[in-house]
């Protein structure tokens, strides 16, 4: 394994692990010892990478509280309290949604829906913009505490550094700020559409955010709810979208793999 600190890639395998089991290797170079996680997020953690992979994805995914999280992993006879749950939360998910923003880069179609939920923040109800292609994978989603011309200018610009092209036509639920914004940010050979039953597509699709912030009582300060929302939904886009598969051993077989992919993804930061 090349060294973290000077890069020399003839390094010395030691036979001591460290109390997690992982390898620990000497560099005759710059005379540093280091282990597998040196260097990485990963590093001063007291329990192993793949426990903490699993708790953030399972917080994210499922509708899952601190301390539920918590007393799940007690089973496993990893014992942490809720708020190591929290802190984890808040490291890597913004880790998680730049890793799977990237990978996604230039999937997404060219024909966009977009719409703006509600979401609570200390009581107070602020916007989440979302889009989506036509077969349902994510363009993607940003939380802005007003619903005017900036905001949706701010989530168009991203959305096509995101995706890495503008769409060819946008259908949307016909707020003002939105068809002005689209000439400005796409261009005026964009088609926009603007029909309440052409955008049910994206308002179905506003459930799965809804019904997974429902029971965490809304969200404490604006960053959080920014995190957590774009994690959920990269993390959702990312397990659900693909072919889908029939038979149930497929798509479970499916499902394994893709974790094996988010596993390695995260463990590469």
């Amino acid at each position: 394994m090349p060294c973290p600190f000077c890069k020399n890639p003839e390094t010395n395998k030691r036979i001591k692990t460290t109390k997690l089991g992982y390898k620990t290797f000497y560099c005759p170079n710059c005379k540093f010892t280091y282990n597998e996680r040196t260097g990485t997020p990963f590093n001063d953690l007291h329990f192993p990478t793949d426990i903490i992979l699993l708790v953030v994805r399972w917080r994210l995914r499922y509708k899952l509280s601190l301390r539920d999280v918590a007393e799940m992993f007690i089973e496993r006879g990893f014992e942490f309290t809720y708020e190591a749950v929290r802190d984890w939360e808040e490291r890597f998910t913004l880790l998680l949604t730049e890793k799977l923003r990237a990978r996604r880069k230039g999937k997404a179609g060219t024909s966009w829906y977009v719409d703006e939920t509600y979401v609570k923040v200390k009581g107070k109800w602020v916007y989440l913009y979302r889009a989506i292609d036509r077969k349902g994978n994510l363009v993607d989603s940003r939380l802005s505490k007003t619903r005017d011309l900036e905001a949706a200018k701010e989530f168009f610009k991203r959305a096509v550094k995101i995706v890495g092209h503008k769409p060819e036509r946008v259908t949307t639920d016909g707020h003002d700020s939105c068809p002005k914004a689209l000439r400005k940010v796409i261009g005026k050979k964009v088609m926009h559409r603007t029909n309440h039953y052409l955008n049910n597509r994206i308002e179905q699709d506003h459930r799965a955010i809804k019904q997974r912030y429902y029971p965490t009582r809304g969200f404490k300060s604006f960053e959080s709810a920014s995190r957590f929302c774009s994690g959920f939904d990269e993390l959702r886009n990312f397990f659900n979208s693909g072919p889908k598969l029939g038979s149930a051993v497929l798509r479970r077989l499916q499902h394994h793999a893709r974790i094996e992919v988010y596993t390695s993804l995260m463990k590469a930061a």
